[in-house]
């Protein structure tokens, strides 16, 4: 990666972030929550940035629909979160296949 790649990357993520703060209070807040959250659950395909500018397109759509935030993702936020990334890999995952694979060869 170089400098390029940094700067275009920071770039990209203060034009997002920008996105976020156009959004009305309650969706941001959500935002930042389901942010928080998704980092923790650690998907791998997080860093590419499709799954959070894909949230915010959904968010602008229901918030332009005049919805509240919890009307477009239900009540149970984590639940949506989840569902979101269902068919992910997650470091957990990865992990988990590390451990299998070293408790294999140790086996041998």
């Amino acid at each position: 990666m170089g400098v390029q790649d940094i700067i275009e990357g920071k770039k990209q993520w203060r034009a997002h972030v920008a996105r976020v703060k156009t959004l009305p209070p309650d969706y941001q807040i959500v935002y930042k929550e389901m942010q928080k959250y998704l980092f923790k659950v650690g998907p791998v395909d997080l860093a590419d940035g499709r799954l959070l500018s894909g949230i915010v397109d959904f968010f602008e759509e229901g918030a332009a629909a005049g919805k509240r935030v919890l009307e477009v993702t239900g009540t149970d936020v984590a639940t949506f979160c989840d569902d979101l990334i269902k068919d992910s890999r997650t470091y957990a995952d990865v992990y988990q296949e590390s451990i299998r694979t070293n408790t294999d060869t140790d086996k041998k």
